[in-house]
């Protein structure tokens, strides 16, 4: 037989190969398939779990209405103090900031000028006076002798409007005695109210004249005080209520970042008017300020406490939802399925919202987890506290 007639066989490397490239691609398909039975696996495992929520009860409790605006501390009272006679400073008798009482003597001008001019206004009211004495003894004089007709009537008459004349002389006399003595007065200059006073103006020595531009300092009554702020007009009717109903109502004072509360006071009363330019309504709340915490024109919080609901059915207002169709909450059945309640709502604040209708006393209300909710969804309830009811102080 030829050699080119001899039958072919495959060579050992060549059937190698295909070995190996068969075993690898067997591998290959080995673990794409647990990949995909693991994948498969976790995300029916994902999908058949309850998600986990935060609950509340809707329980019944008081709901305080309370409106929290903007307000500046005003003193009821604020002087400045100016000088009602020319003169120089002798003395300062307070220190910046010191607090004192009404009638304290706080400078003195010189009086000195002042006391001679009494003085003088004072020897001309003692002449005049032994004046009107001696004409008012020859006027008695002259009617006893009219009487015998031993002097004529002309005479008599002169005597009466000599008489006349020198009162009118001695009374003016006593109303410039009357000035000097206030203007002696007034060198010592005295506080009108208590309170705090501010920074001088002048030292001892300088000169200052009547209605002195800027005055000498500030007078400051600091307790009480009061809070002036606004309020929307929108929340007039309700507020004038309640003032009609009762004498007072309770507002408190909180720093401008509204984190610290400063003083409790009351409001008595709303302003004359509405700002047209703003909308708003004025009211002043007055501050015992005992402690001083409340300084003048600083901004404030103001919380007026309007009404307290009683009796009120709360839910805790991140509870509520807002819907296509209004308002809404999920409440958590029996069953632990969640199911969508509308609601209508009434007052609310931060804490807690007032519900009107749509939930039951002891109702669960989902507080947290909303997101992963569907109406109709199973649920678990979060570890951690049983309640996370809210209620207010």
């Amino acid at each position: 037989m030829s050699p080119a007639l001899s039958p072919q066989h495959p060579s050992p490397s060549k059937g190698k190969k295909w070995w190996i490239t068969g075993v690898t691609l067997l591998v290959i398909l080995i673990i794409a398939w647990r990949l995909h039975s693991t994948n498969q696996h976790t995300s029916q495992h994902h999908g058949d779990a309850a998600p986990a929520v935060a609950i509340a009860t809707a329980h019944r409790a008081a709901m305080p209405v309370i409106l929290q605006l903007l307000g500046t501390v005003v003193p009821i009272t604020n002087v400045t103090i100016t000088p009602r006679v020319s003169g120089h400073i002798l003395a300062v008798y307070y220190q910046e900031g010191q607090h004192v009482h009404r009638g304290d003597v706080l400078e003195l001008i010189d009086p000195r000028p002042y006391e001679a001019t009494l003085h003088q206004y004072q020897g001309t009211l003692a002449a005049d006076r032994a004046q009107l004495a001696k004409a008012r003894v020859d006027n008695a004089r002259y009617q006893r002798l009219i009487k015998q007709n031993s002097t004529s009537a002309m005479l008599a008459r002169d005597q009466e409007f000599t008489v006349q004349q020198l009162e009118g002389q001695v009374a003016f006399d006593e109303a410039n005695v009357r000035n000097a003595e206030l203007n002696v007065m007034y060198c010592h200059i005295t506080a009108p109210v208590d309170g705090r006073v501010g920074i001088r103006a002048l030292d001892v020595g300088n000169y200052v004249t009547i209605g002195q531009s800027g005055g000498l300092t500030t007078l400051t009554q600091m307790q009480p005080i009061s809070v002036i702020f606004t309020l929307p007009q929108n929340n007039l009717p309700e507020v004038q209520e309640q003032l009609n109903r009762h004498p007072s109502l309770t507002v408190e004072a909180w720093s401008s970042d509204n984190t610290r509360k400063l003083a409790t006071g009351t409001v008595n009363a709303l302003d004359s008017q509405i700002d047209t330019s703003t909308g708003t309504v004025r009211l002043r709340g007055i501050f015992p300020n005992e402690d001083e915490r409340l300084f003048p024109n600083e901004f404030v919080n103001a919380h007026l406490l309007v009404q307290t609901i009683q009796n009120a059915l709360l839910v805790p207002s991140n509870a509520i939802q807002t819907g296509p169709d209004g308002q809404f909450v999920y409440v958590i059945e029996k069953d632990m399925t969640a199911v969508v309640h509308p609601v209508k709502l009434g007052q609310s604040d931060d804490n807690n919202s007032v519900i009107l209708s749509g939930v039951a006393e002891g109702d669960r209300i989902v507080t947290d987890g909303i997101n992963h909710l569907r109406p109709g969804s199973k649920v678990t309830i979060a570890a951690g506290p049983a309640d996370t009811t809210t209620t207010h102080p």
